[in-house]
């Protein structure tokens, strides 16, 4: 269990990095001027050529796969809703790295996903263990 949240944790963080480098990245390019191929074209351009961009998209890639570890080891039901505590770890994270104001309103929604994910965790404690399989009789034991 400790490995398990070992590694979701260091998933979390490594999500809340790839989400300030992907937004560092799209605010280097610039705002879009219009909808046309040529902007699109001109954005596409840019953050396939954005140092930060790539980056971001490394530490996202990290999260995949711990992600995909945690899956193979894990109820879904258990997992799943605790990686919304990657919107806490974002939270913070645009607070520190990009001096984004955070309202009230929004730390009200932080602490309701900490304490949903405080029930989830408590909930995989109290889960019942399964039995361990029967033996069965061979050739040899008769």
């Amino acid at each position: 269990m400790i490995k398990l949240l070992t590694i979701l944790l260091l998933g979390l963080v490594c999500e809340s990095a790839g989400v300030v480098l992907l937004k560092k990245g799209i605010n280097q390019i610039g705002d879009m001027n219009g909808v046309s191929v040529a902007e699109v074209f001109r954005v596409v351009r840019s953050g396939l050529t954005s140092h930060t961009i790539w980056l971001g998209i490394f530490f996202e890639a990290l999260f995949f796969i711990g992600l995909l570890v945690l899956l193979s080891k894990s109820d879904i039901s258990f997992l799943w809703p605790l990686t919304g505590l990657s919107f806490v770890f974002s939270t913070f994270a645009a607070m520190w790295f990009l001096s984004e104001h955070i309202s009230s309103v929004r730390w009200i929604g932080v602490a309701f996903i900490v304490v949903g994910a405080g029930f989830i965790s408590f909930s995989e404690h109290d889960k019942e263990k399964p039995a361990p399989p029967a033996k069965h009789a061979t050739l040899t034991e008769k």
